[in-house]
């Protein structure tokens, strides 16, 4: 399948179907006196869900989202959905941005603007990139193999073919948090000839650091992040618990009923957000709802939920990187890296602390995430091929 145009287009019946559903809720009772501790708070959630079905306008929602320049291609047998805006610059760099679980690509809608026309938005246009924004497989409008597994390595041999192969970019930049960094790692680790330098928001879960046996070895902020991880992960990783073992039961669940499957995801939206408890500080309601409505129209929370299986099953170990490294540290994300670690195992040439934001860095925070990737890949400019 050659490169062709895409533009989203949700049926009416798939609306009228979705409404229904949130005319009829069942809704389960909630402990007296409880909030967010014991998972999604219902009070937030049923005011939301008010919200979903009297004033959300998908139709709006989908003509903002067709604003951009969007396409599907067939990459080893897998259509993938991916933006791609071109630079307003005299140099732009190409740059493929991967997102996470459970935002979808929509995470980096904000920040697409930022980046190919930095003029427009107090910028300098020597710093405008080529942006590339696809779909990780399996989840929104991009397709899964169904007789094959695919992991974050998998991806990133996918992303090598897509960059290079489809759109013919011989050098490119890469950046990405969640699932996106481990993606934009791997990318990095096998084809270090075709990255410019690659951009991280985190480095995901160090199970080696975690399992470190030579404590005498480590400094201290290492050896508080083995002492902090498992503990994040009994107090806040059910979630990955069952989606890296049963996912497929999950599945049946979230993929019929649409409140259950805002309260998967919002509740953590609002725990890995810099928002003080209240999403709605950093993420409107739209912004929560729109992404939302990317897995439910698509029926892609099984299939998206099923990566956690792969990469706990089947993901090929991590080696040292020698491609040129950004890492940008917001202060709320989740289970931040020690930079000792982080120096041993990556070629960092830049390392930033920001001021404020969470683990939802382009939608929390766009413009200082694109300021950061500016300033990351300014001097490697030179290098950029076409």
């Amino acid at each position: 399948m050659s490169i062709e145009p895409f533009h989203i287009q949700v049926s009416d019946e798939v609306l009228d179907d979705l409404k229904y559903r949130l005319d009829h809720i069942h809704w389960p009772d909630q402990l007296e006196g409880s909030g967010w501790e014991r998972g999604t708070e219902i009070n937030y959630l049923k005011s939301l869900v008010s919200y979903w079905r009297e004033q959300f306008d998908w139709r709006k929602q989908e003509s903002q989202l067709n604003r951009f320049s969007q396409f599907k291609c067939n990459v080893d047998g897998i259509d993938i959905h991916f933006i791609h805006e071109k630079g307003n610059g005299p140099n732009p760099i190409p740059i493929i941005l991967t997102h996470g679980w459970p935002d979808s690509y929509i995470r980096y809608q904000k920040i697409i603007p930022l980046l190919t026309d930095p003029a427009s938005h107090g910028g300098d246009p020597e710093d405008s990139f080529d942006v590339i924004v696809p779909s990780l497989p399996g989840f929104g409008f991009s397709s899964l193999p169904k007789h094959s597994s695919i992991n974050n390595y998998d991806i990133s041999e996918l992303w090598a073919k897509l960059m290079n192969e489809k759109l013919g970019y011989s050098k490119f930049a890469a950046a990405g948090g969640d699932i996106g960094s481990g993606v934009t790692r791997y990318l990095a680790l096998s084809h270090p000839e075709l990255l410019i330098g690659i951009h991280l928001t985190d480095i995901g879960i160090i199970r080696d650091l975690m399992t470190s046996q030579d404590n005498i070895e480590l400094s201290e902020e290492e050896l508080h992040y083995k002492k902090s991880a498992p503990v994040w992960i009994s107090n806040e990783g059910g979630y990955m618990s069952i989606q890296s073992t049963k996912p497929q039961t999950l599945a049946y669940g979230l993929s019929d009923s649409p409140v259950g499957l805002a309260a998967w995801i919002i509740e953590k939206f609002l725990a890995w957000s810099d928002c003080n408890g209240d999403i709605r500080q950093k993420i409107s309601e739209d912004e929560l709802l729109t992404n939302i409505m990317i897995y439910w129209i698509t029926n892609t929370i099984g299939s998206s939920a099923g990566i956690y299986y792969e990469n706990t099953h089947s993901l090929p170990p991590m080696g040292h990187i020698e491609v040129p490294t950004g890492i940008a540290i917001f202060p709320a994300d989740i289970l931040l890296p020690p930079k000792e670690w982080a120096m041993r195992n990556l070629n960092i040439t830049r390392w930033t602390t920001m001021a404020r934001g969470g683990h939802f860095t382009a939608m929390e925070e766009p413009g200082l995430l694109a300021e950061e990737i500016r300033a990351f890949f300014r001097p490697y400019r030179t290098k950029t091929q076409k």
